[in-house]
């Protein structure tokens, strides 16, 4: 019979295991500061810039005002976003490995039906 209480300490171990890795990894990155450069590039990691999206917004506010010259050019920024959004990636760490995941999933399904 596993011990509760060995069992919450193994698990405290883990999780503080855990902490001191991310603790060291992050530590590490700080020593590695050379500027702007590194932080932009990290933060590109955590949030990507889209270009496209924000183009399409400022088309479609262009195209609702009551304007007449607005209305030709909302729709060339809308235009102009599809093709941003299309030609640009957007992905981020978290998409990136949302994407594995189903990938992974997939692949095990296929090895369970196969077998």
């Amino acid at each position: 019979m596993i011990d509760p209480l060995k069992a919450r300490l193994e698990k405290i171990q883990k999780f503080s295991d855990a902490t001191k890795r991310r603790t060291d990894f992050y530590t590490d990155i700080a020593e590695m500061d050379d500027g702007a450069d590194l932080v932009s590039s990290l933060r590109c990691l955590q949030k990507a810039p889209a270009p496209g999206k924000k183009m399409q917004k400022i088309g479609l506010a262009m195209v609702l005002a009551p304007e007449p010259v607005t209305t030709p050019i909302g729709i060339a920024l809308i235009a102009a976003g599809t093709f941003f959004e299309k030609k640009y990636n957007s992905s981020t760490i978290h998409t990136i490995g949302h994407h594995t995941k189903e990938n992974f999933a997939a692949i095990k399904d296929f090895k369970n039906s196969i077998s």
